[in-house]
């Protein structure tokens, strides 16, 4: 049979088409394969990165850091780790100490055994030439202090002096040309701004947490340290054993506060000294050596419409107000006996300013100055009488009672 030349190139292109079907088909097939093999790994194009990239909220700065890691950086080597070393001796009970038991045991009664306890925290270096902010309880009582630098080295750390009130302490190392930490405000703190610590929590160096401010202005009784005068920053990053002195930062890597506490009975929830509070109070130490915080002698509560039956009751006064901060006592010999405020008085304003809850009393009392005049200004049985008294310095061994 004879093909015509349009037959032979319409057979030809058929062909053609056919092969390269199969081809197509061949490759889909052994393609579609390989994807549904476990161990394929799909090929995705790198994407090039800008040179400077920032996310939407301006809080990347760039492909391996960001905002906490930079804060962290800026900080960490300014955090030390603090260990602190107290001799303890355990004593022979008083019965073993008869003359007749050691006639007749000799040397084989019990002697006096020394321990040594040990503790970690944290400190923060607030200048160059090796001053340093920790908590009291950290050093309280300790015979050595060990300072080790987040570069690994260790000096010997002598505690200058300690605030108990404030828990806060001061130490000193000899060394020049530290790191130091950059100092924040406190004041301009709202609840949900960040919040990121950092320390030796039970014993693991340079520990970073991070979180939020949770509250502010929280008591020393809210808190349940009520024998403290301070208003704690309140946070849910994350605090724990050996984070006591360390500092508490903002966004920027300016430290706010110092970590001191937290709550046994709640989780996420940690507590740090305002930094302009923790500031004040070691230079304060640095200069004088310690710090005198003004005390009347009062004990108040809020006033309520309970309270305030009950006192008119047991004291036959007139209080007509429902809310305040009464007078419960007055402590004898105090410099509020002395100036004459009394049980029953409630209290309207210290130093000119009001006031209205015992938090408040106290706020404004410690701003005051050991022996300068201070206007209490109160209402007794329905009049106004205002009361210049002269604070004294705190005594260390006296526990002030505040309920609120």
């Amino acid at each position: 049979m004879t093909l015509s030349f349009k037959q032979l190139t319409l057979y030809f292109s058929l062909l053609s088409i056919g092969s390269a079907t199969g081809w197509l088909g061949h490759d889909y097939i052994e393609a579609k394969k390989l994807l549904n093999q476990t161990n394929a790994i799909p090929v995705v194009k790198e994407q090039t990165q800008p040179s400077n990239p920032t996310s939407g909220n301006g809080l990347v700065s760039s492909t391996n850091h960001n905002f906490i890691a930079e804060a962290v950086e800026k900080v960490g080597p300014a955090v030390v780790r603090i260990d602190a070393a107290k001799k303890l001796t355990t004593q022979v009970p008083e019965a073993l100490k008869n003359p007749l038991l050691k006639r007749f045991f000799g040397e084989n009664l019990p002697a006096p055994e020394e321990r040594v306890k040990r503790g970690t925290g944290s400190g923060v270096i607030i200048s160059p030439d090796g001053r340093l902010i920790t908590n009291a309880h950290v050093v309280d009582g300790a015979d050595t202090v060990k300072v080790t630098l987040k570069d690994g080295r260790v000096f010997d750390g002598q505690v200058k002096a300690v605030d108990s009130l404030t828990d806060i302490a001061i130490i000193k190392i000899e060394a020049t040309d530290l790191p130091e930490v950059s100092m924040g405000k406190s004041e301009q703190l709202i609840p949900g701004q960040w919040a990121i610590a950092i320390g030796n929590p039970l014993g693991l160096d340079n520990t970073v947490t991070v979180g939020i401010i949770s509250a502010i202005d929280r008591t020393s009784s809210q808190v349940g340290i009520p024998d403290k005068r301070v208003r704690f920053i309140q946070t849910d990053a994350a605090i724990n054993p050996g984070n006591s002195g360390g500092p508490l930062l903002n966004a920027q890597g300016e430290v706010i506060g110092i970590n001191t506490a937290i709550r046994a009975d709640a989780q996420g929830l940690g507590f740090a000294i305002p930094i302009e509070t923790a500031k004040r109070i070691a230079d304060e130490l640095f200069l004088y050596g310690k710090v005198e915080h003004p005390f009347l002698g009062i004990s108040m509560v809020d006033l309520t419409p309970e309270v305030k039956d009950e006192i008119n009751r047991q004291l036959e006064t007139k209080i007509k107000d429902n809310q305040g901060v009464v007078i419960t006592r007055v402590i004898e010999d105090s410099p509020a006996e002395k100036a004459g405020l009394r049980q029953g008085d409630v209290i309207q304003r210290v130093g000119g300013v009001a006031v209205k809850s015992p938090t408040e009393v106290q706020q404004e009392v410690e701003k005051s100055l050991v022996g300068e005049d201070l206007a209490v200004e109160v209402i007794r049985n329905r009049k106004i009488a205002k009361i210049l008294v002269k604070p004294d310095a705190f005594p260390q061994s006296f526990q002030l009672e505040v309920e609120e």
